[in-house]
């Protein structure tokens, strides 16, 4: 199965639901490989439900034997475009730095490069945030 991938929401999963991904192929579900055109696709997805764009990540918060019956919770962050923005302040723009190794010591060993700008993230629309609670597949494994 192979189709566009529409602008959509994020949802961050742990990488232990990759499986249970892969068992929704056919059911909404669609691998990142089989995109049409996976040059936009993000280095951390894995693949698309509906109009949820599903990364992974090993990071993502798991709550260990916190269900009713012992099994694991994972938590899936969903995130919509509107929710969130960044705020250049002041109309401060970035500002490349680079410093050639005969500035930056006796040796002349080290180059410096940076990057400075003042920034400040918001969330602009809180609505368009959630967070899943969902435990694995019966029978599945990592």
């Amino acid at each position: 199965m192979t189709g566009p991938v529409r602008s959509a929401y994020f949802m961050l999963s742990s990488t232990e639901l990759q499986s249970d991904f892969d068992s929704l192929v056919g059911s909404g579900f669609l691998n990142q490989w089989n995109y049409p055109n996976n040059s936009s696709a993000l280095p951390s997805e894995y693949g698309s439900a509906f109009n949820i764009r599903v990364l992974t990540s090993s990071e993502a918060p798991v709550a260990r034997g916190a269900s009713a019956n012992s099994q694991d919770v994972y938590y899936n962050t969903v995130l919509g475009k509107q929710a969130i923005t960044h705020i250049n302040q002041d109309g401060y723009s970035m500002n490349l730095i680079y410093r050639d190794p005969y500035y930056s010591g006796m040796l002349a060993q080290n180059a410096t490069l940076a990057v400075k700008f003042a920034q400040a993230q918001a969330i602009t629309q809180d609505t368009a945030i959630r967070n899943l609670l969902c435990t694995r597949l019966s029978g599945s494994v990592v």
